[in-house]
């Protein structure tokens, strides 16, 4: 089964992360089958500061 690599800003709750983790693990196992013990999910959060989009860090945007 997969593996799920997310990364995004840091900022979210445990709660939310959980959520999302659940989410997309039913997902998988509804779309792909398998069993939730299959499916693995790493959430990387990065810093602002370490993210650039467009040549501008996020932490400068507006």
């Amino acid at each position: 089964m997969p593996t799920y690599r997310i990364e995004m800003f840091e900022g979210r709750t445990v709660e939310q992360k959980r959520k999302l983790a659940e989410e997309i693990t039913r997902v998988t196992v509804e779309v792909l089958g398998g069993s939730p013990e299959s499916v693995d999910i790493v959430i990387t959060d990065v810093k602002r500061e370490n993210w650039a989009t467009g040549g501008k860090l996020w932490l400068d945007r507006k």
